[in-house]
């Protein structure tokens, strides 16, 4: 991703043509379109001959791990905005079009503006993202700790497959996806004693 150095930058190189400035601009999409929203719309650009000044279309994402009920881990990305994808892209009447009339965006996000008519609803004005925001959207991508999905809920059953408690069977009491632990009540010596695991110690029963 090249959201720093690509906010900004001017676009356009014929002999004679204005250069204007690429901003980011953030679409909001169908939920779980963002894949294909990118896809159709780098075509579309280039189909529609805005490829020079629809330069960039992003997904920041971060890693991810998901849990499964096994045990077993799934490297996985996780959408930092999902239902949203950022585009960098000189905003003119052609620009706005494509990306408006691509199956699956909802609109811009940007302010609306006021209608004639009080019952019509206002049309969106694009609101370009500042610098401080994309640096702090993809800085975000960047540096964010794996989030880790684990198909687990206070309430549920477990075995214990790792560690000194291997073999113990528990209920789930408190899941730390961010810390890949959670907290299951273990009969120890007849007692229910909390117990805190690592996702990678236990396996979920059915």
């Amino acid at each position: 991703m090249s959201g720093e150095a690509g906010q900004d930058q001017p676009a356009g190189d014929q002999p004679g043509e204005k250069r204007q400035v690429a901003r980011w601009y953030a679409v909001q999409v169908a939920s779980s379109c963002e894949k294909k929203v990118k896809a159709t719309l780098e075509q579309r650009a280039v189909t529609l001959g805005v490829d020079n000044r629809i330069l960039e279309i992003e997904i920041p994402q971060t890693p991810g791990v998901k849990l499964k009920k096994d045990g077993s881990r799934q490297s996985t990305e996780e959408k930092v905005f999902p239902g949203y994808v950022l585009v960098r892209m000189v905003l003119d009447e052609d620009t706005m079009m494509a990306v408006r009339s691509t199956p699956n965006v909802i609109n811009f996000v940007g302010a609306e503006e006021r209608r004639a008519t009080a019952r019509a609803r206002g049309h969106i004005k694009p609101r370009p993202l500042s610098r401080q925001e994309v640096d702090r959207i993809f800085k975000r991508a960047a540096e964010k700790k794996p989030v880790v999905k684990v198909d687990l809920a206070e309430g549920d059953q477990i075995l214990v497959t790792a560690g000194p408690f291997k073999d113990f069977q528990g209920e789930v009491i408190e899941v730390s996806g961010e810390r890949n632990k959670l907290k299951a009540l273990l009969s120890i010596f007849g007692r229910e004693t909390p117990v805190e695991l690592e996702f990678s110690q236990i396996s979920k029963q059915s």
